[in-house]
């Protein structure tokens, strides 16, 4: 996982030098940004934060790991070769699926409304629209002004928000009530910094829309049945 990351970023930025493109946009991710025990939970997270190697390494994170090598090699390279780099970072990225098979991100969501999760966790976890993903790709490639790193970010949820979202707008789904941990503190979200894109124009999807789009795709593709109550209420809208 770890070296093909770091050696495409570098063949990346060496073919863009060679072939003198403009700007190079990389996408890399928030694994690049936040894994660090030792920042505190009450702390802003912006694009000057990097997830600490050795913790990754210690608690076998590669994949925090090997976003955040990469991603340094990625700028290591585009200095040494004159690039004139600019990186997105998202969070876990919802929304519309393009493709017909589940991904690690709809599964997050799916469980939650299968039955196959009984409880939610006491964790929390940060969103984007795929929609702002891309155009934020845009907009740091168009904008003259745009450097450094972008934090990709709507906003962040406690698994109970996330499920209760849920509930609230697909109420005949079997989405959990209680949580798994009922003993510890309710885990605090990190805030994340998207300043830097809404500084560009970028204005986001609330997370909830997100969430909705998220499920209706899901049930356009067959990977979630739609209820009867849905389904009598779509065929009045088409017919109206």
């Amino acid at each position: 996982m770890v070296e093909p990351a770091v050696s495409g970023a570098k063949n990346v930025i060496i073919a863009a030098a060679e072939a003198k493109v403009r700007r190079v946009v990389f996408t890399s991710s928030i694994g690049a940004v936040y894994m660090d025990p030792s920042r505190s939970i009450d702390l802003v997270v912006d694009e000057s934060c990097w997830s600490d190697l050795e913790y990754c390494k210690n608690t076998k994170n590669w994949y925090c790991y090997g976003k955040a090598v990469a991603e340094q090699a990625a700028w290591d390279t585009a200095k040494e070769n004159g690039v004139d780099l600019v990186v997105v970072n998202p969070v876990l990225v919802l929304g519309p699926l393009l493709q017909p098979t589940i991904n690690a991100s709809t599964i997050h969501i799916l469980k939650y409304l299968t039955g196959s999760a009984k409880t939610y966790a006491n964790a929390t976890q940060a969103y984007v629209h795929v929609r702002d993903v891309a155009l934020a790709h845009i907009l740091v490639y168009e904008k003259p002004s745009a450097s450094g790193r972008y934090l990709c970010a709507e906003s962040s949820l406690h698994r109970g928000e996330l499920v209760e979202i849920l509930a609230k707008y697909f109420p005949e789904y079997p989405v959990p009530t209680k949580c798994s941990d009922e003993k510890n503190p309710r885990a605090k979200p990190y805030t994340f910094s998207n300043q830097k894109l809404k500084d560009l124009g970028l204005e986001f999807t609330p997370v909830s829309q997100c969430l909705y789009e998220t499920v209706k795709s899901l049930q356009e593709k067959g990977h979630l049945p739609v209820p009867a109550k849905q389904q009598e209420e779509d065929s009045t809208t088409v017919k109206s």
